[in-house]
Formats: C-alpha cells, sequence, structure tokens
C-alpha cells in the first residue's frame, strides 16, 4: 500500500472520510517493571473503519465465515 502525500491542507470531515474508507490499526503494547518484578502490562488493539471496509477486509482473510452475508 502506497502512502499518497497532499500539498493542500485537507479538513477534519476529509481525515475522518480517508480514516473510514481505507481503516486504521493501533497495536501498542507496553510493559512496567521494576528489579525484574513486572507491574503493569497492557496490550492494545484499536482498529477505526467503517462497517463496510470492516466487513470488506474481515471477509478477505476469513473472519466472517459464520456470519450469514444479507442477499444483494
Amino acid at each position: 500500500m502506497a502512502v499518497e502525500k497532499s500539498m493542500g491542507s485537507s479538513s477534519l470531515a476529509e481525515v475522518v472520510d480517508r480514516i473510514l474508507d481505507k481503516g486504521i490499526v493501533v497495536d501498542a503494547w507496553a510493559r512496567v517493571s521494576l528489579v525484574g518484578i513486572e507491574l503493569l502490562s497492557v496490550e492494545a488493539r484499536i482498529v477505526v473503519a467503517s462497517v463496510d471496509t470492516y466487513l470488506r477486509y474481515a471477509e478477505a482473510i476469513g473472519l466472517t465465515a459464520n456470519v450469514a452475508t444479507p442477499p444483494a
């Protein structure tokens, strides 16, 4: 997937539209330890996309096999 650069400014609506159209995934993992003892561990996976985008990509990797699809 190529990164597109835009020279003009974008409005908030354009940015939200692009994020919902393409989707974005944030995967974070953090661990806090003191003297070798783990005090806190945080794992987070955040997916932001429109329902249509999510279903399109989920179907491509086989996550919607058990979900009935509506007739076209």
